[in-house]
């Protein structure tokens, strides 16, 4: 006969730990995550069907140029942004120079700003008829052709502005590892004869090694998907590659495949980065923390941290808004396009309803990976945050595929039945963008929210379920009041980045539903970039707020900074 101590014990484990099967979330979470990933199974299905003609050119002619340019690119950031973002994060953390304070956020600004509207606001400003080499050719009494000026299209140039607006993701993630980092062993370092760079080659950086490991991997990610700068400068990368086949040759299946080679570089990656991770870990062997040592730069070194964390700033927030704002002045008299307000309509309410499904979706999963004793659950949410990893044009030509065969079978059944067709129901609409921006930015919302709950004690699961509620009723009742901030945090999170993403809007956007980010790139490519300055500083001004919060968060995280 069993102890009834054991039994007691027994019911009180199962208790402890909320259960799956008891909350009913199984099935829901499970076709939302087969939902997500719809688009990745699509594009994949497309290698089983027969060529049309259009990859046959592509692999003859331009394949190589695209794969070429694309290693290229992602090597050239791949060592340009963790060289800025782990020295100046190490700069503001653990030294002290003149304007330290104000660098510390203010170096995180150049994530606000897209690459393309980087790489409008350059060209005008250092093209041959722009102002730089204008006021040389006057100083200098020099003509055209008389001298060497690096030309801005190309890929070394657009490497160099992708570096200047990527390198934040390197510099929060190293300044988190950096603030969380033991006092002791670089108390030890010092001890031993260190001097500030000394000890950040031979101590902290080899600490902060996954995390610089972790931002280069979101930096050559966003590389890879990105398409407005590489395709304002001529550079022919997989990303031009799928819009070109998309949109001027009319052939899905060659988009497709183009799409499964920068699906399986984006996956590469992601295994890369959870590789070295796992590779490299680091334990502190206490939780309590102390304040960090500090070393006081004076003279010639406090010049060169000043230059150091002051010129990847101008260069990649400054200089460029100010060139938007004096071409949109000058230019355009500071002149609004009639259409302007609903070109930012449209960008808001996308934003807006994205922003809403996202948090709602991220809760639901998030949940599902706090339900402790179901791997199964905690497998199928991790599933769902695959998507940021995976470049826009990957997601759109995905979506648009199935939502095609979706309309048209529909079609089909209304004609047999009534009559008449509803045309393109989904794939013509904003429900097929949405869509799109749900499976690229649906992870930001889930990995904030799962960090918000974390936070949230068990122990009020417990005294919930002792009054008789359901684990529904208990994310509704109880953490979902306690999770505002963190669910704030994800919705201008998800907001700002939908405003951002261009690709996927160019490829998918109804008919006369135009967004901030397409028409600043339409008059870019039309060389009318006066007028694509005031939806460019649109978007930048939208994304500015949230950065600044992220960075002050991260700061928050380690006492005396």
């Amino acid at each position: 006969m069993t102890d009834p101590a054991v039994l007691l014990h027994r019911q009180a484990k199962r208790h402890d730990e909320p259960r799956l099967r008891a909350c009913g979330l199984t099935w829901p979470i499970t076709l939302v995550v087969l939902v997500l990933l719809l688009p990745i199974v699509s594009v994949l299905g497309q290698l089983m069907l027969p060529d049309q003609g259009s990859w046959t050119h592509l692999r003859q002619t331009l394949l190589s140029d695209y794969i070429v340019n694309s290693l290229l690119l992602m090597a050239i950031v791949g060592i340009g942004v963790p060289v800025i973002g782990s020295g100046t994060a190490w700069l503001t953390t653990l030294c002290r120079f003149p304007g330290q304070g104000v660098f510390a956020w203010a170096l995180v600004l150049p994530l606000a700003v897209p690459g393309y509207v980087v790489a409008y606001a350059y060209t005008d400003f250092l093209d041959a008829a722009g102002p730089l080499q204008i006021w040389l050719r006057a100083a200098l009494g020099w003509r055209y052709g008389d001298y060497w000026f690096p030309e801005i299209r190309s890929l070394s140039g657009a490497a160099a502005l992708l570096i200047l607006v990527l390198y934040p993701y390197v510099y929060l993630l190293a300044r988190a590892a950096f603030l969380q980092q033991s006092v002791c062993m670089l108390e030890v370092g010092r001890t031993l004869g260190y001097r500030p760079w000394s000890l950040f080659f031979e101590v902290a950086l080899p600490l902060a090694r996954p995390a610089i490991a972790a931002g280069t991997a979101l930096a050559l990610m966003e590389t890879l998907a990105d398409y407005g700068t590489v395709s304002f400068f001529g550079v022919q990368t997989l990303t031009t590659g799928i819009v070109r086949a998309f949109t001027s040759f009319g052939d899905k299946i060659a988009a497709a495949q183009l799409a499964v080679l920068l699906l399986v570089a984006a996956l590469a990656l992601l295994i890369l980065e959870r590789w070295s991770r796992s590779r490299k870990q680091f334990h502190h062997t206490t939780g309590r923390y102390s304040g960090l040592p500090q070393f006081r730069l004076t003279g010639a070194r406090a010049l060169l941290a000043l230059l150091a964390c002051g010129l990847p700033l101008a260069l990649g927030f400054l200089l460029p808004a100010v060139i938007l704002l004096w071409m949109w002045l000058d230019q355009s008299s500071g002149a609004v396009a009639p259409r302007f307000f609903v070109w930012a309509w449209n960008s808001f309410s996308l934003g807006a309803i994205t922003a809403l499904l996202a948090i709602a979706i991220g809760l639901l999963l998030a949940y599902g990976l706090r339900q402790r004793g179901n791997r199964l659950l905690a497998e199928l949410s991790r599933l769902a945050s695959m998507g940021y990893a995976i470049p826009g044009t990957v997601i759109a030509v995905g979506t648009i595929i199935p939502l095609t065969l979706f309309d048209r079978a529909l079609s089909g059944l209304l004609t047999d039945l009534f009559g008449y067709s509803d045309g393109l129901l989904l794939s013509g609409s904003i429900v097929a963008l949405v869509y799109a921006y749900l499976v690229r930015f649906l992870s930001i919302s889930l990995n904030t929210l799962d960090a918000s709950l974390a936070k949230i004690r068990y122990s009020l699961d417990e005294a919930a379920r002792t009054l008789g509620r359901s684990p529904t009723s208990i994310l509704a009742t109880v953490h979902a009041p306690l999770l505002k901030s963190g669910l704030a945090t994800a919705a201008l999170l998800v907001f700002v980045d939908v405003m951002k993403e261009l690709p996927a809007t160019l490829l998918l956007r109804p008919f006369n539903r135009d967004t901030l980010a397409v028409q600043a790139h339409n008059m870019a490519s039309d060389e009318r970039l006066a007028d694509a300055g005031l939806p460019s500083l649109t978007i930048v001004a939208v994304g500015i707020l949230p950065v600044i919060l992220l960075s002050r968060a991260i700061a928050r995280g380690r006492p005396g900074v």
